[in-house]
C-alpha cells in the first residue's frame, strides 16, 4: 500500500485515501494542525484499505491517529464521511457538520429497509424511465433489498458548524461559509492566514486557503444533489409534488450557482479540494462552471419545445459519453442531474409542467 501524502505548507497537508471502485479514485482528506491537535477536514470512505491508507497517512504528517482533535465534514457523501466513527472510536475526536447534512444522516440511519428503493422506484417512475429500467429496482424490492443503503452506520455528528462562524480552532482562523448545491449542507472552509507560499509561488491576488469539499473541482463538474424535505413519514417527495406543491419550489441548481459566486467574491489564493488537485484561480473557475450550467440551462429549454420527461432530457443531454454507455447507477444520477436543471426552469418560469401528464412531461414557456 502507497500512502500518497501532499505538504501543503502551514501546518496543511492531504491524504489520498481510496474509493473503491470508483473512477474518482480518491478522496483528498485533509489535516489541519491546531493549538489543540491535529483536526481532519474529512475522512473518507468506510473500507478497510481506505481506513489504513488513512492511518498510515496521518502517521506521514507526524500524527498518531489517537492525537486527532476534531472531524470537519463538508457535506455526508460516504466518500467523505464514511470514516468518521471510525476516527471517533479511535481518537475521541468531536465530528462537526452542517444541520442540513445532518439531518440527511439521521433520515438514512433511521429509514426502514427498502424505504429507499421505494423512494427511487416513485421517482424513477415519475420521471419516465422505461420498464427495462425499473425491472431490476421492483425485483430487489420484492427480495427485501435495500438494507445495505450506504450511509445507515454514518456517524451523528457531535456539533453543528454554523454558516460564517469562526470555528473553534485555536491557533487557526478558519470560517464556515454555507455552499448548498452538491448536498443541501455542503460547507466550504476558509483558512483566513496568509498563504505561506503567496508571493513566491506564483500565487497572485487573493487572500487564505479554501477547503472546498466537492464544491469547487478544479476539473470536474459537481453532480447537483436533488434534495428535497421528507413528507409526513419521513420520505422525500415525489419530484413532481416538488416543482408543483404549494410551498417553494426546491432549486439545488439555483442554491449552487448562488454558492458560487459566493465563493468567486471570496477570491481564495488557493483552494484546496477533496478531488483532483490544488489550484489557484478559483474565480475563473466559478465563471466556467456558471457559463456550463448556463448553457446547458439553455439547451435543455430549446428541447422542450415539445413535452419531454425528465428521463428524455438526461437521454439527450450531452455526457461523458454516450447514453447507452451509461452504466445503470449512473443513469439515476443523470435523471436527477437533469430533475435539477428541469427545477430550475420551473423557477425561473422558463417551463412548466404539461397538466395531468403521466409520467411528468414539461414543455418551454
Amino acid at each position: 500500500m502507497t500512502t500518497q501524502v501532499t505538504d501543503h505548507q502551514g501546518g496543511v497537508w492531504s491524504i489520498a485515501v481510496p474509493i473503491p471502485d470508483n473512477p474518482l479514485g480518491h478522496t483528498l482528506v485533509h489535516l489541519l494542525e491546531t493549538d489543540r491537535g491535529p483536526v481532519l477536514i474529512d475522512t473518507g470512505w468506510d473500507d478497510p484499505e481506505s481506513w489504513d491508507t488513512l492511518v498510515a497517512g496521518v502517521a506521514a504528517c507526524g500524527f498518531a491517529l489517537a492525537d486527532i482533535h476534531g472531524v470537519l465534514i463538508t457535506h455526508h457523501h460516504p466518500d467523505h464521511h464514511g470514516l468518521s466513527a471510525k476516527v471517533r472510536e479511535a481518537s475521541g475526536a468531536w465530528i462537526a457538520m452542517h444541520a442540513a447534512d445532518t439531518a440527511v444522516v439521521r433520515r438514512t440511519r433511521e429509514a426502514a429497509p427498502g424505504q429507499w428503493l421505494d423512494y427511487l422506484l416513485v421517482k424513477l417512475t415519475t420521471a419516465g424511465a422505461p420498464e427495462e429500467h425499473l425491472a431490476p429496482l421492483r425485483e430487489a424490492r420484492a427480495k427485501g433489498g435495500g438494507r445495505k443503503l450506504p450511509g445507515r452506520r454514518a456517524a451523528l455528528p457531535d456539533r453543528e458548524i454554523e454558516p460564517g462562524e469562526l470555528l473553534d480552532l485555536p491557533g487557526r482562523r478558519v470560517r464556515a461559509i454555507w455552499t448548498p448545491g452538491h448536498t443541501p449542507g455542503h460547507v466550504c472552509l476558509h483558512l483566513e492566514e496568509e498563504h505561506p507560499g503567496a508571493g513566491t509561488s506564483g500565487r497572485a491576488g487573493g487572500f487564505g486557503r479554501l477547503f472546498s469539499g466537492d464544491h469547487l473541482l478544479p476539473g470536474i463538474t459537481p453532480h447537483i444533489g436533488l434534495y428535497e424535505a421528507p413528507d409526513e413519514e419521513g420520505n422525500p417527495p415525489s419530484y413532481a409534488n416538488a416543482v408543483e406543491g404549494s410551498g417553494e419550489v426546491i432549486d439545488p441548481l439555483g442554491d449552487y450557482l448562488d454558492s458560487l459566486e459566493r465563493i468567486g467574491r471570496l477570491a481564495p489564493a488557493e483552494v484546496l479540494p477533496a478531488h483532483q488537485h490544488a489550484f489557484s484561480d478559483a474565480g475563473g473557475r466559478v465563471r466556467e462552471l456558471i457559463a456550463h450550467h448556463e448553457e446547458r440551462l439553455s439547451g435543455l429549454r430549446a428541447l422542450l419545445r415539445e413535452p419531454l420527461t425528465a428521463w428524455q432530457l438526461a437521454e439527450s443531454m450531452e455526457w461523458n459519453r454516450p447514453w447507452d454507455q451509461i452504466p445503470y447507477g449512473s443513469r439515476n444520477i443523470a435523471v436527477s442531474e437533469a430533475e435539477a436543471h428541469l427545477r430550475r426552469l420551473v423557477k425561473l418560469g422558463h417551463a412548466e409542467r404539461v397538466p395531468g401528464s403521466e409520467p411528468a412531461t414539461y414543455l418551454a414557456v
